[in-house]
């Protein structure tokens, strides 16, 4: 039996040797929703806090026409979980957005609803948590199975790097469980995993405590705060959370933290999603309850979130106190770091195309920056065992709220036939991404979070 410090050690050559084998798998190892480092900070200038709007008030006002009216809409629901509150500001935003659409634009959501399937808009409950239940289990499936072999005489007896090489399968097929657990878990976010009945608030809460807070250690209720925001603000260049955007042609006179933060950003490539969910970088802190996302919410809100927090750091906690370090970083974070990758692959390869277009105030209406996501192919297997988070993207952010994902297959198939006959179907972005890994790795290094001036759609002077 080695000593304590052999094991130690191995250990985290295991957990190096899985990063970059994952990196050689998957030709990358990455953390979820973009951001630089926490330089970029120092460009996030904050919004003042907005009042809110109550639902009685919003569905008896004037229907919004103007930015400052379509923005009180927003406020609404960037506060709200009710699905009174969502649906009076559709209906706002439909109105508001008709007022600024042209003929070059796409079809408004109202319209796009006569175009899909009627089951299109069913959450059935039991099929949610038939999913669930199966990802859950793939998960403490595996794992318990790789604690099973770090554990063994036969792994303490293997020299250090066959130690590692022996997990690295193992921590890939346990960390690809849990981005399928935590595709769950984001319909939890949105309330479609269960709806219609008195106990579904209550169903989602605990689907998504368990599939974010405790699998995948990222706090529930700040994550879906901020994604939450997101979708409201999708493609907006000033207004987007989780994707911060440069303009390219600017990169000279931005702040040199900046700059170097674009220099290293292969190096920082692994540590996004730490970034992201600790320092507030973009958005705010979603452990520490600062910045953009928490203006304007209350103590009690702030309180509610904290419990999910509470319930990741004692997951966290209790995990390595019982596995030791050592087993710690290979059980779990090495399946950790391959979900993170799985996350920031999806998620910025689904908000980044070449003809990309990003929106200002003026311009700016829900179904242009829903229209602006990218719906990928990965091929069927991946699309399906991740339940068509990448596929059926599009859909998705034109009905996040309503549409769960056994559902984005069929509607995805019956939004591209009724584009084609409007034709619009070059509205529609798709494309092919069987080598995913390489496309990711290819476009954060030519891109970084850059975009072109030319694709901004500002208004007239």
């Amino acid at each position: 039996m080695k000593n304590n410090s052999n094991i130690a050690a191995a250990a985290l050559v295991a957990l190096t040797v899985g990063m970059t084998s994952s990196c050689c798998i998957t030709t990358a190892t990455a953390f979820v929703p973009p951001s630089s480092s926490a330089a970029a900070a120092l460009v996030r200038t904050s919004h003042q806090q907005q009042q809110r709007v109550s639902a009685s008030s919003l569905a008896s006002s004037t229907v919004a026409t103007t930015a400052d009216q379509y923005e009180s809409t927003v406020v609404t629901l960037e506060n709200s979980n009710n699905d009174i509150d969502i649906n009076n500001f559709m209906t706002a935003m439909e109105a508001s957005s008709s007022t600024m659409t042209n003929e070059d634009d796409p079809p408004l959501p109202g319209t796009i609803m006569k175009m899909l399937p009627k089951e299109t808009w069913v959450v059935d409950t039991p099929t949610s948590l038939m999913y669930f239940t199966v990802d859950v289990l793939s998960v403490l499936t595996s794992m318990t199975f790789l604690n099973a072999v770090v554990n063994s005489d036969i792994y303490q007896s293997l020299p250090m790097y066959q130690q590692a090489m022996a997990v690295v399968p193992l921590q890939i097929l346990t960390g690809f469980a849990m981005w399928c657990t935590w595709c769950i878990g984001h319909d939890a976010g949105h309330g479609t995993v269960s709806k219609g009945d008195a106990n579904s608030k209550a169903i989602n809460r605990i689907v998504g405590e368990i599939s974010h807070s405790i699998v995948c250690l990222t706090p529930f209720v700040p994550w879906a705060l901020s994604h939450r925001k997101h979708h409201l603000h999708h493609n907006h260049i000033d207004r987007d959370y989780s994707h911060q955007w440069f303009i390219r042609e600017e990169k000279d006179t931005m702040h040199p933290l900046l700059r170097a933060a674009h220099s290293t950003r292969m190096l920082f490539f692994p540590f996004l999603y730490f970034f992201y969910l600790v320092t507030g970088v973009p958005d705010g802190g979603h452990v520490f309850f600062y910045g953009r996302m928490w203006e304007g919410h209350s103590l009690r809100e702030k309180l509610d979130a904290s419990l999910s927090v509470m319930v990741s750091c004692a997951t966290a906690g209790l995990l390595w106190h019982s596995m030791g370090t050592a087993n710690f970083a290979v059980v779990c974070m090495g399946p950790w770091m391959v979900m993170s990758f799985w996350l920031f692959m999806v998620t910025y390869l689904q908000h980044h195309s070449d003809d990309g277009k990003l929106y200002t105030d003026d311009t700016f209406t829900f179904q242009r920056g829903a229209f602006e996501t990218v719906d990928r192919n990965y091929g069927t297997w991946v699309n399906r065992m991740s339940h068509h988070m990448m596929d059926g993207h599009v859909i998705h952010h034109l009905f996040f709220t309503k549409v769960p994902h056994y559902r984005l297959e069929a509607a995805t198939v019956a939004l591209r036939e009724g584009m084609k006959e409007r034709g619009q179907e070059h509205m529609y972005k798709q494309l092919d991404t069987p080598h995913y890994s390489q496309e990711i790795v290819k476009q954060f290094y030519n891109n970084w979070f850059f975009i072109g001036e030319d694709q901004v759609v500002r208004g007239e002077e």
